[in-house]
């Protein structure tokens, strides 16, 4: 049997639509596609890497795994998944020689939210949300699919690549402010952590 080296988990789509006009099929099918399809995956390499020794796994996962936006909960919901259990998958197969990496990009030139998207009817009562996220959405020019594959030959190529890494000149802004509100809400908050505790 041959060697199996980089196994790369890229399949999934974007679903645009408001929580509440999500269906139940609209979840299902999500994370079916975003979250599923990649375990699976994961598990029908695992043995082969294992015996090796060796190998990396590389998870597509999002900006949107990091930060949640309007309009795509159901694509978040896949993604904080996906990054939820490939960190723990992380720790669980360091000592097989195996890495594990996430892939956070921002925006590229592909079919993301063209015509491979999804969409829930939309209810009006949302009109006014969706026009006031459009006007908030960057217009910064997307990044090249091209570039971003080469650039993944780099991490894999790396003797300690990282758990997460961000793709795309947007990326790191966007996901730094994500977390300086996060921290700077948390530290407002801190007191009540430990009113918590009892």
């Amino acid at each position: 049997m041959g060697r199996l080296d980089v196994v790369v988990n890229n399949a999934g789509y974007g679903h645009f639509g408001m929580v509440e006009e999500l269906s139940e099929s609209d979840l299902r099918d999500q994370l079916e596609a975003n979250l599923f399809g990649a375990v699976w995956g994961i598990q029908a390499a695992l043995p082969l890497l294992r015996a090796q020794g060796s190998g990396h796994i590389v998870q597509v996962s999002s900006i949107g795994g990091v930060g949640a936006f309007t309009n795509l909960g159901a694509y978040h919901a896949s993604k904080w998944a996906l990054e939820g259990i490939s960190e723990s998958l992380a720790l669980e197969v360091a000592a097989f020689g195996i890495k594990v990496t996430l892939v956070e990009p921002g925006g590229f030139a592909t079919d993301w939210a063209g015509a491979s998207a999804r969409r829930s009817p939309a209810l009006p009562e949302y009109d006014g949300v969706r026009e006031a996220a459009a006007a908030r959405r960057s217009v910064q020019p997307p990044g090249d699919p091209g570039a971003a594959a080469r650039t993944l030959l780099e991490v894999v190529d790396s003797d300690e690549p990282p758990l997460r890494v961000l793709f795309g000149a947007q990326a790191p802004g966007i996901v730094t402010g994500i977390y300086q509100r996060r921290l700077a809400e948390w530290k407002k908050w801190e007191l009540l952590a430990h009113e918590a505790q009892g």
